[in-house]
């Protein structure tokens, strides 16, 4: 079987042609076949023609190739152009910089006390762009924010929310409260962390502080609270000084601010991209010619008999007679520096050498050391004094109706006679013109109508006018004190005169500063000049004296046991600064002590006391008593000892 050929398998082959018709001849065995013939196919009606793709392939290549072009061109201009330009802004982007805040000096009186310092404090900020929804995953953020800070912060609710949530939606930085004290920072940080733990646990928990932020500053403090404001002044929101001393001497205590400058990334630090720091300089320390005890005695006084009396106010100054230094400048009523927002603004001031006023009988020591120095007339120089005087178009009296008066000279002082005052500045020339002209001459010298010599910001010279601008009047009103303005300052200052032998050292409330090297620098000396001779000084302190010793001297009330006192009271009428007239009254006491080897002066004034008495001597009397027995005690200033003179008040005709 394996030999034979397997069976072949029968393909069909084509079909037989069909049978031949009979009639028709037989083709030849060999012959092929004929064709059917092929119907023709109808022609297709306007057949479509693909076109060539190769145009669209051009012009697709066109578009890439420009759109490659363009790119490969803006590469190059990043990259090889602007590269430089854009470099620096991608490094300001990622640099961020903060001003490091200088610390202000201090402010100490003449012993060392701190009067004004400064501890640290945080400025509150926030980044509004974190509280939106992209950040927190909630509409509210801003308002559940504003509810956690505003009690901290003791703000308003709807204030912090608009800081929060501000128009304008790009803004990065906002300030939500200055200088606050590191406990009420440590209270949010507290709270941000609380937060920020649940929502380690709970998923559903947003910390809706977590773009609050601080920048370290510093809180300005004021130890004492009101002690001694007027003179020291304060600090306003933009850390400069906005009155007294602050403002005075801004520059030295405010220091120069520092910088730094650091990369970030997501708003925290980069600490291996390096930074840039240039530190901050603190300001200098100033201390003051003010000695705190001595302070705190006279603003006690001051207070206490402004409040008995239901006055506008009152000041009490308390100078150094030998240096000019002042130990005391107080003011009442006075305000705390620590919280303005509870301060009268009236308050705001230092009345004692921005309040200008009519002195009154306090000022005749100056015409009465005129009429010494000019050499018409002497302490025992009779001076006849009527109960009435016409001059001028004026009738003139004396503060109480009396008989006619045998007076000395050193009685018109002692008793405060008006009257006496004008008769015996009336000697000064041969005509009242010629008279007005050196009295005029004195009171200049003496410092009335200049500025003191302080440099207190709002500091006033006072009003005098030239002799020949003197109205009738004023001829015979300014030898006893009206119809001339002075300040406290300067009225204190023309009794240390006296009490230095006649020269007038420019009162100084300043002894020095102290730089960040601890190097102190003093004060520039104060410029001294000679008024009137020591004769008449002395002559003029033992005058002094007979107002306070004598019986019938206007002075009693002052009287310190132990110790010579010299001093005048004044009462004078006073101008309302509301209408321009005559209203009240201005009360004051003047003096120095020892009156034989003076070390002190102590000047007080009150203005328009409404209740009890109103006189100079009743009412400021017994506090230059208290703050002279005070600080005579404080600086150990011991009696002479030495007896009066006791120059005689009257004389029998």
């Amino acid at each position: 079987m394996s030999d034979r050929e397997p069976p072949r398998r029968r393909v069909p082959g084509p079909a037989r042609p069909a049978r031949p018709v009979a009639g028709q001849r037989r083709p030849n065995p060999g012959a092929r076949p004929a064709r059917r013939p092929v119907p023709a196919r109808p022609a297709a009606p306007n057949a479509l023609r693909l076109g060539s793709p190769r145009p669209r392939l051009r012009m697709v290549s066109l578009a890439l190739t420009l759109v490659l072009i363009a790119f490969v061109v803006r590469l190059l201009q990043v990259q090889a152009v602007d590269a430089s330009a854009y470099a620096a802004k991608a490094e300001q982007n990622r640099y961020v910089g903060h001003v490091l805040a200088a610390e202000r000096g201090g402010i100490t009186d003449r012993n060392g006390v701190a009067l004004a310092a400064s501890v640290d404090a945080y400025d509150l900020t926030a980044d509004p762009t974190m509280f939106n929804r992209k950040q927190l995953k909630i509409d509210d953020g801003p308002e559940q924010a504003a509810v956690l800070l505003a009690p901290i912060l003791g703000l308003d609710q709807d204030a912090l929310l608009k800081k929060l949530r501000p128009t304008n939606r790009e803004l990065r930085y906002v300030l939500l409260a200055r200088r606050q004290t590191p406990q009420v920072w440590k209270q949010i940080k507290d709270l941000k962390a609380a937060l920020a733990a649940k929502g380690e646990k709970d998923k559903s928990t947003v910390n809706v502080l977590a773009g609050v932020f601080a920048d370290p500053s510093s809180k300005r403090i004021y130890p004492n609270q009101d002690l001694a404001a007027g003179i020291l002044g304060w600090v306003n929101d933009d850390g400069k000084g906005g009155g007294g001393v602050e403002q005075e001497f801004n520059q030295d205590l405010a220091g120069k601010d520092g910088k730094i400058r650091y990369a970030q990334s997501g708003g925290r630090l980069v600490p291996t991209a390096g930074s840039a720091e240039t530190p901050a300089v603190p300001g200098s320390d100033v201390e003051l010619t003010i000695d705190r005890d001595i302070q705190w005695a006279a603003q006690n006084a001051i207070t206490e008999q402004v409040k008995e009396s239901r006055a506008d106010r009152g000041y009490v100054i308390v100078q150094d007679t030998r240096t000019g230094e002042i130990l005391a400048m107080a003011n009442s009523p006075g305000f705390d520096p620590n919280d303005l927002s509870k301060a009268n603004p009236n308050a705001l001031h230092n009345w004692a050498v921005e309040d200008a006023f009519e002195p009154g009988s306090t000022a005749k020591i100056m015409s009465m050391a005129a009429v010494l120095q000019q050499n018409v007339a002497t302490p025992l120089t009779h001076v006849v004094v009527p109960n009435r005087l016409h001059r001028g178009d004026r009738l003139f009296k004396d503060d109480i109706d009396h008989a006619t008066w045998n007076l000395t000279l050193n009685g018109v002082l002692a008793k405060s006679s008006n009257i006496g005052t004008i008769l015996a500045t009336g000697q000064l020339g041969k005509t009242q013109a010629q008279a007005n002209r050196v009295l005029y001459s004195y009171l200049r010298k003496f410092g009335i109508g200049s500025y003191s010599g302080l440099g207190i910001p709002g500091e006033t010279k006072g009003i005098l006018a030239p002799p020949d601008k003197w109205s009738t009047s004023q001829q015979y009103t300014i030898p006893f004190g009206q119809g001339v303005s002075l300040t406290a300052m300067q009225a204190a200052s023309v009794y240390s005169t006296i009490a230095n032998g006649g020269v007038r050292v420019e009162p100084t409330l300043v002894r020095g500063t102290k730089g960040a090297d601890g190097r102190f620098t003093p004060a520039a000396q104060p410029k001294k000049t000679r008024v009137v001779s020591a004769k008449t000084a002395k002559t003029l302190a033992q005058m002094l004296e007979s107002v306070v010793d004598d019986e019938e001297g206007t002075g009693a009330k002052a009287r310190i046991p132990g110790y010579r006192v010299a001093g005048k009271t004044g009462t004078a009428n006073r101008v309302d600064p509301a209408t321009g007239k005559y209203r009240g009254y201005t009360s004051s006491f003047a003096g120095f002590a020892p009156a034989d080897n003076p070390r002190i002066t102590v000047y007080c004034a009150i203005q328009n006391a409404t209740s009890g008495s109103y006189f100079g001597g009743q009412i400021c009397g017994p506090i230059y008593k208290k703050v002279m027995e005070f600080a005579l005690k404080t600086l150990q200033v011991p009696p002479t000892g030495a007896k009066a003179a006791n120059l005689p008040v009257t004389f029998t005709p």
